[in-house]
């Protein structure tokens, strides 16, 4: 008999809130957080925004020795999983291993920061500069191992690295992990830390990121008919996923149940989707029939919305296709945090829940002229939130190399 799989806890780093408060309330103020890029110089860029997270240190979460070995997207990872650790009320620790937790984790270029700026440096100075920690540092499994071995979770563990869809990826996994029985507890999420300038270089040499130059707040525009691209950020988001019955048996306070989950490839291209979404399509309707949904029975849609020209346009049609002529609520949140990459499908599952939670869908910011795409019938929040009672909520996301990822969560009466 599969176990129902609930979340009872909720991290977050963004660059308009931290923990689950903070993410809420800064969705809330309906301002988006992205600014003009300061790590590093952007001036022989297209781009020039970016979502940064000034306001984290490191030195505030971990001592001097661990700082030497760990990425600042593993740092993200560690700070979340505490955060959502703490909001779930649990108790776990290296002196007390459970084999019946597991982490589920992902991430796109995992620690890319430090490959980058490390190899700056040996350019310059040869062998010596290789730090010790290096190989430690910069291989995507080390968030899934840190958290491993920080709380003592000795179950089934994994980081995957599905382009922009891996935090979803790690989602659903989680859910399968526990409905299968293997599991009681999941320690899940997405962690980025994207922003070096080799990197940000990779991006806005294929003219996939926002020209805005004028005001950040406006760079993002999911959906909206002057959209120019997407707006690359860092953080992430982290959930625990329990059994039903283990939370139950400890009284823990229960956002949302996850009811599907989906992952596919469009096999068609590296960068571009099918134009008529017929994977996307695929993914929505796979997850729903998991869910044991029917479409009309979805009260709200998280959508990828990268805003990037074609992709939310296809989003779209996939969309309208699929749920027809007039579609449940649907928003797309980027406008707020921009595009962490492999974290955004965390980031998404965690809004979904504090929607659900709160009876209230965000906005799609910046969305002043709805694209061609938007017809009538499709229903998208733009501007303003709406207060809404939410059952049942689907979060899309879409990703490089063809990957498309749905999740289906539901309110637990």
């Amino acid at each position: 008999m599969s176990s129902r799989v609930v979340i009872t806890g909720i991290g977050a780093l963004t660059c308009v809130g931290h923990g689950r408060q903070g993410l809420w309330q800064g969705i809330l103020r309906e301002k988006s957080g992205i600014s003009f890029i300061t790590r590093f110089d952007a001036s022989h860029y297209d781009a020039k925004c970016a979502g940064e997270i000034n306001d984290f240190n490191p030195a505030d979460h971990f001592p001097p020795h661990k700082l030497k070995r760990i990425d600042r997207f593993a740092q993200f990872a560690l700070a979340l999983s505490q955060q959502a650790i703490d909001d779930a009320g649990l108790k776990l620790t290296p002196e007390n291993p459970r084999t019946d937790v597991g982490v589920s984790f992902g991430t796109a270029l995992g620690g890319i920061t430090t490959a980058e700026t490390t190899h700056e440096k040996f350019v310059r100075e040869g062998g010596k500069a290789i730090p010790a920690a290096l190989a430690l540092q910069v291989f995507g499994g080390s968030a899934h191992s840190n958290i491993s071995i920080a709380y003592g979770a000795r179950g089934y563990s994994t980081t995957n690295s599905n382009s922009c869809a891996s935090g979803t990826v790690a989602v659903g996994e989680a859910f399968r992990i526990i409905r299968e029985g293997r599991a009681n507890v999941m320690i899940t999420g997405a962690a980025e830390a994207p922003l070096a300038a080799l990197t940000f270089g990779a991006f806005d040499t294929i003219k996939s990121m926002s020209k805005e130059t004028k005001d950040p707040s406006r760079a993002v525009r999911p959906f909206d008919m002057t959209r120019s691209g997407f707006v690359m950020a860092e953080g992430g988001g982290s959930l625990i996923m329990e059994s039903l019955e283990h939370a139950q048996a400890r009284s823990a306070h229960i956002y949302a149940e996850v009811l599907g989950y989906t992952l596919n490839n469009d096999a068609f291209h590296m960068s571009s989707s099918l134009p008529e979404g017929e994977s996307a399509i695929e993914a929505m309707r796979f997850a729903l029939d998991e869910a044991k949904l029917r479409p009309d029975q979805i009260d709200y849609i998280n959508a990828h919305a990268s805003s990037t020209p074609m992709n939310d346009g296809t989003e779209a049609k996939a969309v309208s296709k699929f749920f027809g002529k007039n579609t449940p609520a649907i928003s797309g949140t980027k406008a707020y945090y921009g595009h962490p990459l492999g974290a955004s499908g965390a980031i998404e599952a965690a809004i979904c829940c504090l929607a659900i939670e709160n009876s209230h869908i965000p906005p799609t910011l910046n969305c002043h002229e709805p694209c061609e795409e938007i017809t009538p019938g499709f229903d998208l929040v733009r501007l303003k939130g709406r207060s809404q009672p939410l059952k049942y909520v689907l979060s899309n996301s879409f990703g490089f190399g063809g990957i498309n990822a749905s999740v289906v969560f539901g309110k637990v009466a």
